[in-house]
């Protein structure tokens, strides 16, 4: 899957929108009702099989919150970000 990054480069490539915590990267997205966010949800879901990445998705009211880790590496890696720009890049789209 590839190496942890350093806080360094997780600071400077992390998508503005995004924080970090702990060993994750962050997105919490808001939506004006349930479905849009559940449609949301669906096409990360399709980025993240073609990508074989897989982030945790939590669906609530009118938000969708993204989690992105790379288990088996322990932590952050170039995978997590670039599966954030992916979705940053739909999103906008």
């Amino acid at each position: 899957m590839g190496e942890l990054l350093s806080d360094e480069e997780i600071e400077t490539e992390l998508p503005e929108s995004w924080s970090r915590e702990d060993d994750e990267v962050v997105r919490t997205y808001e939506f004006d009702d349930y479905l849009h966010g559940v449609n949301f949800a669906q096409m990360v879901g399709e980025i993240a099989e073609s990508q074989a990445h897989h982030p945790e998705i939590i669906i609530g009211y009118k938000t969708v919150e993204i989690r992105l880790t790379s288990h088996e590496e322990g932590g952050i890696t170039d995978a997590d970000l670039e599966m954030a720009e992916l979705i940053e890049s739909e999103r906008d789209a």
